[in-house]
């Protein structure tokens, strides 16, 4: 089955399309795009939470109608016959404790603009039985990557999944989401390799102020959002800022580095991981990859090649469209902490030309 997975991560750089074919002995990626967010795009989305509920309602119809256009424009490159788009849609809010979770990016409008069956609203089944509604991504870690003893991606969070008996998975920290906005001081939209962080110095009390924030001391299974990061994680940073000079910005750059590999190893080595896939933008983080392994020295961390690194959230988000079209679990419960696990994801109809 030809299906194109579609997605919008946190760090707002930009939206992945990825054309697999999806088979029942695994998958096979056709064509992969990122297409950056525009300059007017990438604002909205970054203060919509804070939009009136008009606003709100009208850019879900509008991303709809983006992507739905980017998924035209990237089809008008093949001649493959695609059977149905899988969107992951953009997160604004995620509170699953209070029974909530949206991603915009209206399936139909997508429907509407490249002709195709679209699955979109993967989380929100999940959530109404009592889950995190994420992450969503270890079913395609036990299906396509199971060789791994843990799969971890460096996203705008950092998440992890690991079989122990049964399939866990949770968010551990922000990751691109921090760095990113970080960079963004030093006129940068990222730290390219972490060179700047390399410059800097670890600020230690920072540091432990971060790693005592109590949402590390939780059980799994959890999951982060936004409205964490702006409440909790960010004014600890904000703190720091002062006069924001690029020494700084460097050192801070160092320490919440250093906070991100720090937990990530206490993981790793909690749970005695010893292969260890990366992938996501912060892969190509040199000296992000450095400090894990300098904190994880008995797990063999490996980055794969570009296209897997770049676009495996993606080809997930394809299979999870393929399990739903199929009628199988595509959301485990193990990992959300849900009643039950769940085959989710809303059909938008074909449109019949």
């Amino acid at each position: 089955m030809k299906i194109i997975g579609l997605m919008s991560g946190t760090s707002l750089d930009g939206v992945d399309l990825a054309l697999c074919d999806i088979t029942e002995s695994g998958y096979q990626v056709l064509a992969a795009q990122t297409i950056p967010y525009p300059a007017l795009w990438r604002e909205r989305l970054a203060n919509l939470e804070n939009a009136s509920a008009y606003d709100y309602a009208l850019a879900n119809v509008e991303l709809g109608h983006y992507l739905g256009k980017l998924v035209h424009n990237f089809l008008s490159d093949t001649d493959v016959r695609v059977d149905a788009v899988a969107s992951h849609g953009h997160t604004i809010f995620h509170r699953p404790e209070l029974g909530l979770t949206t991603q915009i990016g209206d399936g139909d409008a997508i429907a509407a603009e490249c002709g195709l069956q679209v699955i979109s609203n993967f989380r929100t089944l999940d959530v109404a039985l009592g889950g995190q509604g994420a992450p969503l991504v270890p079913i395609g870690d036990e299906l396509l990557f199971g060789q791994y003893d843990a799969c971890l991606n460096l996203g705008g969070i950092a998440n992890i999944s690991y079989r122990n008996g049964k399939r866990i998975a949770f968010d551990i920290c922000p990751c691109n989401m921090a760095l990113n906005r970080l960079a963004t001081l030093l006129g940068l939209d990222y730290d390219p390799q972490g060179e700047n962080a390399a410059r800097g110095a670890v600020h230690t009390c920072l540091k432990k102020r971060l790693d005592d924030l109590p949402y590390y001391s939780q059980p799994s299974p959890k999951s982060l959002g936004k409205e964490w990061f702006v409440g909790e994680f960010w004014p600890l940073i904000n703190e720091e800022l002062g006069m924001r000079n690029e020494e700084l910005v460097c050192d801070l750059l160092s320490t919440v580095s250093a906070h991100i590999a720090w937990q990530i190893a206490q993981v790793l080595n909690s749970q005695h991981i010893k292969t260890l896939l990366v992938t996501g933008g912060g892969a190509f983080n040199r000296n992000l990859i450095e400090r894990i392994e300098q904190y994880a020295p008995d797990t063999r961390v490996e980055v794969p090649d570009a296209l897997t690194v770049n676009y495996k959230e993606a080809i997930v988000f394809a299979l999870l469209g393929y399990l739903r079209l199929k009628g199988r679990t595509n959301t485990l419960a193990s990992v959300t902490g849900a009643q039950t696990d769940s085959c989710g994801g809303n059909l938008s109809g074909l449109v019949i030309n």
